[in-house]
């Protein structure tokens, strides 16, 4: 087989992971494509906000890396049922948004909180954001996105990627 086809079966590979994304992905790269979507919002005492709220479908990449998790508890079950749809800067250009999905697969109706966090390259500040108390009924998926100010004076670019650094659920 010549490197050509092996080089062409890789970016076949690597595509259609980041099209089809991977329940629990807990990283995404960041971009500038944009969605729109009724939704309400909570803040948080650390200047950082959640909201859940609806999509118009329009189409996103995820990436980084599938966490299994080892064990049953409960944090790690969390990690698991959380992917990453999006991240990116608002339109508006003041705030770093996280889009993500929840799949609760369980039988229970749980409560999720979710702490993500924006990385980038050596100019880029820390930047986290939560998603807190987000009810996810039994068998169901829900989605919200958790938004934090942005505090650099560019576009954003100099954030690649977003991951989820810690997750966890409780019986709601």
């Amino acid at each position: 087989m010549k490197l050509r086809h092996v080089r062409a079966i890789a970016v076949f590979g690597i595509a259609l992971v980041a099209l089809t994304g991977a329940r629990g992905s807990h990283g995404a790269s960041c971009g500038s494509s944009s969605s729109s979507g009724s939704s309400s919002s909570s803040g948080g005492s650390d200047g950082s906000s959640s909201t859940s709220g609806g999509s118009d479908g329009s189409s996103s990449s995820s990436g980084g890396v599938t966490v299994g998790g080892a064990g049953g508890s409960s944090k790690n079950k969390a990690q698991r049922d959380v992917r990453i749809d999006e991240c990116k800067l608002s339109t508006d250009r003041k705030n770093l948004v996280a889009k993500v999905t929840i799949t609760n697969s369980d039988s229970s109706a749980y409560l999720y909180d979710v702490s993500l966090q924006f990385k980038g390259d050596s100019t880029a500040a820390v930047a986290m954001a939560n998603v807190t108390d987000l009810r996810v009924e039994a068998g169901a998926s829900t989605s919200a996105e958790a938004t934090t100010s942005y505090t650099g004076t560019g576009d954003g670019s100099e954030y690649t990627e977003c991951v989820v650094v810690d997750a966890d659920r409780v019986i709601g």
